[in-house]
């Protein structure tokens, strides 16, 4: 057997706690009463209402554009009446624009039919991608269509698709690698024709054994000459699925810091984008509903749930029965880099992976201490940068002398919070001195 692959650089090895919702089959979520559209879903310009309060709408019909910039189209994840164009509550901006629609429960469900999409031309496809507000689901949301086009100046050889699922708890692309690998396999196959190249690896970590039984069969069915698909193993180590990281592990490949992975002559994108790009290609489906995981001990029944984005999270904690008295923290995300919430009603966004309901045994609420110098956070980063010292000169106040230390070249992946024994915050710190340094 092949060695598995892994990046040479720092990473930790958190608790996984999978095991809550492994095995739990996707389940669709009824369609709620509401939605919530937040109009900024994407890295880039939001977009701009293309719709009116009281104007009846589409499943699937455009109800925001953005005109300039870089973006994607924003459509209705339900049929129904426009209520409300405002101010929604937002993880990361407190609040943010949105347009909410009201469902019209007698509308006839819109219907998608397959078409052979290799008919289509790499512009027609490319097109398609952008009509359906296709964007990366399992990052920051960078819109697919710019991804699928790089710059003449750095040649693309090798797709990625990223299958790690590294973060503790989630299990919303374990899934649809079990349940949807033939959809995801012929995703990859349309953006190799989109990228006009020929080999793609789909990197899965070795903690999901029958993800990458299934899709190794699935890639091994739909393989031809001019798209060579194969699965990956990788070692489970945290942060295994960033970018940087991933393509490092699988091509040996180092991406210069401030650089794309075009510039090593890569593309990557998860294994849930791969998807609905074949969503949007072969049935002309916009992207207006996800998969993602419910899981942490606070909540009744851990869920993997296909959602209407814009639904608000406290329709899903409904449906699921509630929160336990266990309850101590929610937190969109993953525990390493999402971010904790006070509020239910905060609307599902295309790049929402999971929402956790931890108990206190789930969260460690230590109060954190000076910096001891033990180095750990030097040895767990798998950028090589100096947390510590970012974090201390964050305290004396001199954060904009933290460019030194790397402090942009962060991704906040946690690793060095992680395993800090003073129980430092600093991933914190570093968005402090991202803040304060650009001033």
């Amino acid at each position: 057997m092949a060695p598995l692959l892994t990046f040479p650089k720092g990473g930790v090895h958190p608790p996984e706690a999978k095991e809550l919702t492994a095995a739990l089959a996707i389940e669709t979520m009824p369609v709620p009463d509401e939605v919530e559209l937040i109009l900024g879903q994407h890295i880039g310009a939001p977009c701009t209402p293309t719709v009116a309060v009281k104007e009846e709408v589409r499943e699937g019909q455009v109800i925001g554009t953005v005109t300039k910039g870089l973006g994607v189209p924003l459509h209705a994840p339900v049929s129904g009446t426009v209520t409300a164009i405002g101010m929604s509550a937002h993880p990361l901006r407190v609040s943010a624009p949105s347009i909410t629609i009201r469902t019209n429960r007698e509308a006839a469900p819109v219907r998608y039919a397959a078409t052979d999409w290799q008919k289509f031309s790499r512009e027609e496809l490319l097109k398609k991608v952008q009509e359906a507000g296709i964007i990366g689901i399992g990052g920051a949301g960078f819109p697919s269509h710019v991804k699928l086009s790089p710059p003449p100046n750095n040649p693309v050889d090798t797709l990625i698709l990223n299958g790690a699922e590294c973060e503790p708890y989630i299990t919303a692309d374990h899934r649809q690698m079990l349940e949807k690998s033939a959809e995801i396999v012929e995703g990859a196959r349309i953006i190799l024709k989109i990228l006009g190249i020929t080999s793609c690896h789909i990197g899965i970590e070795n903690n999901k054994p029958d993800a990458i039984a299934a899709m190794s069969q699935a890639a091994a069915a739909a393989s031809t000459p001019s798209a060579r698909i194969a699965v990956r193993p990788l070692r489970v180590k945290y942060p295994q699925g960033s970018e940087k990281q991933l393509i490092q592990s699988i091509t040996g490949r180092k991406v210069p810091g401030f650089a794309l992975p075009s510039a090593v002559g890569v593309v990557v994108h998860n294994v849930s984008t791969a998807r609905a790009i074949r969503e949007a290609v072969v049935l002309g489906k916009p992207l207006y509903e996800k998969v993602m995981t419910l899981s942490g001990k606070g909540i009744a029944r851990p869920a993997n749930l296909l959602v209407k984005v814009g639904t608000r999270v406290s329709d899903i904690v409904e449906y699921l029965g509630g929160v336990t008295p266990q309850l101590a923290k929610i937190v969109m995300g993953g525990p390493m880099m999402g971010f904790a919430v006070s509020t239910l009603d905060i609307p599902v966004t295309k790049t929402t992976s999971s929402v956790l309901f931890l108990a206190e045994d789930e969260i460690d609420a230590s109060p954190h201490s000076q910096c001891i110098r033990c180095g750990w956070c030097l040895d767990a980063c798998p950028m090589g940068l100096e947390p510590k010292e970012i974090a201390i000169h964050v305290e004396a106040g001199r954060a904009e002398e933290t460019g030194r230390f790397g402090v942009f070249e962060c991704f906040e992946c946690g690793c060095c919070a992680f395993v800090c024994p003073a129980k430092r915050p600093l991933v914190q710190f570093v968005r402090l001195a991202k803040m304060k340094a650009k001033r």
